[in-house]
């Protein structure tokens, strides 16, 4: 599954933080600010110091006991009625069961669901009726009496049931949609991972416990239907002439959390794969076209999938549809792939490039799920992460298979390792790892770590074992345990196979562990050789660690050289918290990198001599660009950690003015967000913008506005974000600009293209008044299309004014925003000012028990937290050390 929004590894601490309400800011060293000329906060550990002091009122793990296993099923028979109008649905159950143990009672997950009935017949034998049903509805079990034991051997349970289709984008729920014609409808779909296949259908609900699937679903003739598997009959419902009944295959053996279910009204396109699988994208009535890029990347990817894997991708059909109303991001249900319509719709003429690039790592993300997740299953919750962070690896190998043009793995650099290690450094981390007892541990784990730190140690497995037995171990692994479930070792055991290298021994110590170590460098010339000093010691957003009891990770150190860049010239894995390596033939004139490529997981900090010996390379662009990002990123991070001054990094952006790479400019563009947020509460904010537009103008002219020819992809993406750069810091000639087009586009006179959009409507609402946002919420009411409503709501936020920063926060709960992007909005709010801050904070208190009654604990209030983090942070202000770095005139 791919979150977008569900992070909620935050959500249990700040239940407890959000009755609290110090006042912000109110650590006296601010004040400083008035005789500094130009201090930068480091404020990154305010929120773990805040963590470690509310330790001792932390509630203590409930506890839990996994389902018994005297009684397990084999095959599910399940018959599904939905109502549309009432929202509310039929079931039937018959599950082929065997007994293990003479038991008198069947306990199974079963949650907002009311038994009607239940008997269990045996084989050759006579039903027996259930005497009671006692729901535990705290664990979401429920248990079946019979008046005498079920006897060992195979039987059939079958269960009468009702239950609501849902508002809560979770379980089998109802979700709002608009016909051609404008009448509002509801389709009914599913989202099950990780525990609500149980809203559904009494099941045994545990990713271990699979079975096959028999499912039949009685629908009003006028609807699409679709399951995991193709339709194998379609015929009247013998009551009601109005109603179909439509019968799928039978599924393969196959764990509840991937099962799925969509009625409703679609559209679709299709094509089939070279091996022969077919493929259809459903999209919204009257919008087949808009499928017609996802359906281009699926049916590339699943036989690359195929010979990556060298295993066949098992079921007949495969099926993408647009969900209008849904959580996460997209779900990898075999054989029935659910996504947002922004993570699958692309409208050959209003659709952006990042849209595009986006909808293509979906795909491959949940495409990737078909064998490493559903062919292949977790044993338990715990092994999420090999799951999740393995699918976000392969997903960029995928897409740069598609489309080599997108520098697609540059872009990984930016959007997960780094991301991953921002937070891996915060003291309350945790590791990639965690032990799962009871279920509702598993929201706390749907976090980047799991994504982005899981794929980012995968990709540095990948590069320290090779391709080619990486891929031999894979394929082990996925025949080994076809059709079953397994567990972390169990893949560290295969690819040490197929590589003969220690993968258990060193995996673990990135996995097992949180945190990730700062690789400290220095050198000396011997002659024609080059000795380097190199140590680890564990990395931390707070500073320093000096802990006695310092991790140790067994760490794979790449090594080049200026005379080829590209190359590396040596590889060794660090071991031990030290040691000296020897290069030989390499000149004194000729710099040396750690880690080309950028893709250990660690931080390096070099030398003063080393450092300025790299900076060169970074102005004649002889440094790889990933290598580039990395270095800038490295030093950052040290600056934010109080290991540099700030000024050092100042310096070494300056060098970057004649940058050409979309993502070195995106991580720049990012950092240098950073700062300008923790300025923004100081009287120093002018002072980073002038910065900020000092270094974008050259690029920005070099780009100008109009697309040029044989310009690609990467460049629509960076003239979006300098634009958006530099309108947002105030340049007049971009803000004169983008108040021209976008006043053409309003009155029809020339329409924006998608690629401008959001620069154009994030300048003119920064430096807007309450007559711009009242036309872009007429743009947003217009817009047939998610993808601009979506590209609109995500700028409204940067409306300066105190008074239209409420009005925007008022539209987010409003009928005009959909459920899942009411965070967005907020969000949005949140991080465009001081003020923004304040009353986003504020209007989430204030409107916290609608906003928990909305989403129910889902991945949606999690992410409204997480929005919220960094004003949170501030309320922590107090015994935390902040660190002051000075810029001199």
């Amino acid at each position: 599954m791919l979150l977008v929004l569900g992070r909620r590894v935050l959500l249990s601490f700040v239940k407890r933080v959000i009755p609290q309400d110090p006042v912000l800011l109110s650590n006296p060293i601010l004040q400083d600010f008035r005789t500094i000329k130009f201090r930068v906060i480091h404020s990154s550990t305010v929120f773990a110091s805040a963590t470690r002091q509310n330790t001792d009122t932390m509630p203590e793990r409930r506890p839990f006991v996994r389902l018994p296993t005297d009684v397990y099923p084999v095959n599910y028979g399940l018959c599904l009625k939905p109502d549309l109008i009432d929202f509310t649905f039929e079931g039937k159950l018959e599950a082929i069961v065997k007994v293990n143990l003479a038991t008198n009672q069947i306990v199974m997950n079963c949650a907002d669901i009311d038994i009607i009935t239940a008997s269990f017949v045996p084989e050759g034998g006579e039903e027996i009726n259930a005497t009671g049903f006692n729901y535990q509805n705290e664990d979401e079990k429920v248990t079946l009496s019979f008046p005498s034991a079920l006897q060992k051997g195979s039987g059939t349970l079958k269960i009468d049931f009702v239950g609501e289709l849902n508002d809560k984008m979770k379980g089998f729920y109802r979700s709002k949609y608009a016909t051609p014609a404008g009448e509002i409808r509801y389709a009914a779909v599913t989202q099950f991972e990780a525990t609500d296949a149980r809203r559904a259908f009494p099941c045994w609900d545990e990713p271990a416990i699979k079975a096959t699937f028999d499912i039949s679903l009685i629908v009003p003739k006028d609807r699409v239907a679709l399951s995991n598997m193709n339709v194998i009959d379609r015929k009247p419902h013998p009551e009601d002439d109005s109603l179909l009944e439509v019968k799928f295959a039978t599924t393969p053996i196959m764990s509840t959390y991937l099962v799925a279910f969509v009625i409703g009204e679609y559209d679709f396109v299709e094509g089939q794969s070279s091996d022969g699988v077919t493929v259809r994208v459903y999209t919204p009535t009257g919008k087949a076209e808009q499928g017609k890029f996802a359906l281009e990347v699926a049916v590339k990817t699943l036989p690359f999938y195929n010979e990556y894997f060298n295993v066949p991708y098992p079921l007949p059909k495969i099926d993408l549809i647009a969900i209008a109303d849904f959580a996460a991001g997209a779900m990898e249900n075999w054989g029935l792939v659910t996504y947002r319509e922004t993570a699958l719709l692309i409208d050959p003429k209003n659709s952006c490039s990042s849209s595009r690039q986006w909808v293509a790592l979906v795909v491959g993300h949940e495409l990737a799920h078909q064998w490493f997740g559903n062919l292949v299953t977790m044993e338990w919750w715990t092994h999420l992460w090999l799951n999740e962070g393995f699918a976000s690896w392969i997903e960029y190998l995928c897409v740069d298979h598609c489309f080599p043009d997108y520098d697609i793995w540059t872009q990984f650099v930016s959007a997960d390792y780094t991301r991953a290690l921002d937070l891996d450094a915060l003291d309350n981390s945790h590791p990639i790892e965690v032990n799962v007892g009871h279920p509702s541990e598993v929201d706390e784990i749907f976090d980047a770590i799991s994504y982005s730190k899981g794929a980012s140690v995968i990709r540095m497995l990948h590069n320290y074992i090779g391709d080619k037995d990486f891929r031999k171990g894979m394929h082990s692994y996925l025949l080994k345990f076809q059709h079953k479930n397994a567990a972390t070792e169990d893949l560290w055991d295969c690819l040490e196979q197929a590589s003969g290298k220690p993968i258990a021994l060193v995996m673990s110590s990135w996995t097992k562990q949180m945190g990730f170590p700062i690789i400290v460098v220095d050198q000396e010339q011997q002659g024609d050789d080059r000795i380097l000093k190199i140590s680890q010691k564990k990395f931390c957003a707070s500073g320093p660690h000096n802990g006695e009891d310092c991790p140790n990770w067994m760490v794979p150190i790449s090594i080049c050289t200026g005379e080829d860049p590209g190359c590396t010239k040596l590889k060794v894995l660090l071991d031990s918290p030290e040691t000296t390596i020897t290069i030989n033939n390499v000149s004194p004139d000729q710099w040396v990198k750690i880690n080309p490529g950028t893709v250990g997981f660690y931080r390096i900090q070099y030398s003063s001599g080393m450092l300025e010996s790299l900076l060169p390379g970074i102005r004649d662009l002889t440094l790889l660009p990933v290598d580039r990002l990395g270095l800038q990123n490295d030093l950052f991070s040290l600056s934010r950690a109080g290991m540099i001054s700030t000024v050092e990094v100042l310096k070494l952006m300056e060098a970057f003015v004649n940058e050409p790479n979309y993502t070195v400019w995106s991580d720049l563009s990012c950092n240098l967000g950073v700062l300008s947020s923790l300025l923004s509460h100081t009287d120093f904010h002018e002072e980073i913008q002038e910065f900020i537009r000092d270094l974008f103008t050259p690029i920005g002219l070099k780009l100008g506005w109009e697309c040029k020819q044989g310009e690609g992809h990467l460049d629509a993406l960076l003239r979006g974000l300098v634009l958006g750069k530099l309108g947002k810091a105030g340049h007049k000639p971009t803000l004169e600009e983008a108040r021209r087009r976008f006043k053409d586009h309003v009155e029809g006179k020339q329409i924006l293209s998608a690629d401008l959009r959001s620069p154009v409507y994030l300048t003119v609402l920064k430096h807007g008044d309450s007559a711009t946002l009242d036309t872009m919420l007429k743009l947003h009411k217009q817009a047939d299309m998610q993808e601009e409503k979506n590209r609109i709501e995500r700028v409204l936020g940067a409306i300066s004014a105190p008074d239209l920063i409420q009005k925007v926060l008022t539209f987010a709960l409003s009928e005009d925003v959909r459920p899942q992007d009411t965070v967005s909005v907020i969000g949005g709010v949140a991080g465009s000012s001081k003020h923004g801050r304040k009353a986003a904070w504020k209007f989430v208190k204030d409107n916290w028990e609608e906003l928990h009654n909305r989403y129910q604990g889902g991945f949606l209030i999690s992410r409204l937290i997480k929005v919220k983090a960094p004003f949170i942070k501030q309320f922590f202000s107090k015994d935390h050390h902040f660190i002051l770095c000075e810029m001199s005139e």
